[in-house]
């Protein structure tokens, strides 16, 4: 397996860059994500990289950070989702973006990826949403992210409560993130969201 290649940018065409390491051009097919932080032609860099083999193909795929392949990797774990598809969800959401649109259960964001309908954004959100908690990821603003959601346990109980009272997950998430005071009990935070709303 190719874990990652450390080469000059020989030629860049989306979605594609020919990657040369040690005299050997490799071809990678990149997000759009990568492409932005990519250097000018010749410059070197390193890349992430998946090796996906089929009966007809093996494909290189290239990822500017951890954080990327990880993702990419867990995309393609979701049945119906190919790396195609996953490389245009990454080409549509940076990372930060996509593991926010998958907490908040906003479907219609995810809808609007080519190639990706309403049925298939509800199955990405259902299938990730616990295992995207799981993956470690390296970028500061998205454990940052994770920790403020976390700083009072009681705000998943809240969230939890509001939901079986008829609130939609991401409703529910606006609700409680609007409330400031992050030291009230669970029963505090319901009645503050409440009354918010």
């Amino acid at each position: 397996m190719i874990g990652h290649l450390k080469g000059q940018i020989i030629s860049k065409n989306p979605p594609e860059i020919l990657l040369e390491v040690s005299g050997i051009g490799y071809e990678l097919l990149c997000p759009m994500s990568t492409f932005y932080e990519l250097g000018n032609l010749n410059d070197e860099i390193l890349l992430f990289t998946h090796l996906s083999i089929k009966e007809d193909a093996h494909t290189l795929f290239g990822f500017i950070s951890k954080d990327e392949k990880n993702i990419f990797r867990e995309l393609i774990r979701v049945n119906g989702v190919g790396p195609k598809v996953a490389l245009a969800i990454l080409s549509h959401l940076a990372v930060p973006s996509l593991i926010e649109c998958i907490a908040n259960e906003d479907s219609d964001l995810l809808a609007k990826t080519p190639g990706i309908g309403k049925k298939t954004a509800l199955k990405l959100i259902v299938e990730l949403q616990d295992r995207l908690s799981k993956v470690e990821l390296t970028s500061s603003s998205i454990s940052n992210n994770a920790i403020q959601k976390s700083s009072n346990p009681n705000t998943q109980q809240a969230i939890e409560a509001l939901q079986s009272l008829g609130f939609k997950t991401k409703e529910a998430n606006n609700m409680v993130s609007k409330i400031k005071d992050k030291d009230l009990s669970t029963e505090q935070l319901i009645r503050q969201a409440l009354q918010n709303k």
